[in-house]
């Protein structure tokens, strides 16, 4: 047996003729059934977040998160006060439908369970006791829910592992320094989960922390009109438009190209070296050291 997977492309032509299967017979497709198959293929050509999965329905999301939570941030209060659209229209015009299901960018931002979908989308932290991969872990979480959930979760994490030295000082006050500017990590800390691809890779962003240093894994290159020369300069372009607009949206990111800027800005306030990127063909690592 041979099984036949429809194309991700189509139409495509054979011998200059584009066929179609209708029941149990090929026919040559009709200029209605080409314009059809086009459309088809300009859906598959959207960002990864904007693709509609088929089999996702509004069940899988959440939707009194939705409602109660989304909304409110992301539409004028006046606005909101006179919207008598259902449900699914506002879903269609916040970008999370796509040919009428909901896409992956809202699975990820909202879904009730992100990893029946994509696998790999969960932020991995590691606190370890030493300065190598192979020394005793201190503590691991795995923040797997929906995009909202785990920034929260991710804001905790970051603040709990930092610590503040106490200073006594000549002054009125006491001085509070922190081995890590909390701003700096949240900011490249958000930058991962903003820019990863969620896309041919089963791979979590990863936050390994050492007691020399926090490592920052993102699986996913840079991306367009950002490149080796420019980054970290303002320059920015979105792998993600759906996810960057909803970590927009809640106030995680400000989409000016301004987290890199500012997380360096931070780390000098505080006393810590510059971070440190090396990018691969498919990841991008930032490594960030304590103060002295």
């Amino acid at each position: 047996m041979i099984t036949v997977e429809p194309s991700s492309q189509p139409p495509v032509r054979y011998e200059g003729r584009v066929w179609v299967r209708i029941g149990s017979t090929n026919q040559l497709a009709s200029p209605e059934e080409e314009k059809r198959l086009g459309e088809r293929r300009r859906a598959h050509d959207l960002p990864f977040d904007y693709r509609a999965v088929a089999d996702a329905t509004f069940e899988d999301l959440n939707l009194f998160y939705f409602r109660e939570e989304y909304l409110p941030q992301a539409v004028a209060p006046d606005i909101l006060e006179r919207n008598v659209r259902p449900i699914e229209q506002q879903l269609q015009a916040l970008r999370f439908l796509t040919q009428g299901s909901p896409n992956f960018g809202a699975l990820i931002c909202m879904g009730k369970d992100p990893l029946q979908w994509i696998p790999g989308a969960y932020v991995q932290v590691l606190r370890i006791d030493g300065a190598a991969l192979t020394d005793p872990i201190r503590d691991q979480k795995r923040l797997s829910g929906p995009m909202y959930q785990t920034l929260v979760e991710l804001d905790e994490l970051l603040k709990i592992n930092i610590s503040t030295r106490t200073q006594i000082t000549t002054g009125a006050r006491e001085a509070r320094l922190p081995d890590y500017p909390i701003a700096a990590l949240q900011q490249l800390a958000r930058n991962a989960v903003m820019h990863r691809s969620y896309e041919g890779t089963n791979a979590p962003v990863r936050i390994y922390w050492f007691s020399d240093r926090v490592e920052i894994f993102n699986p996913g290159s840079l991306y367009g009109q950002v490149n080796k020369n420019n980054f970290g300069t303002g320059a920015t372009d979105y792998r993600n438009p759906l996810i960057a607009e909803f970590m927009s949206t809640l106030g995680y990111v400000q989409k000016f190209g301004l987290g890199i800027p500012l997380a360096k800005e931070e780390l000098a306030r505080n006393g810590n070296p510059d971070p440190e990127f090396t990018f691969e063909p498919g990841n991008v690592l930032v490594t960030v050291r304590p103060r002295g």
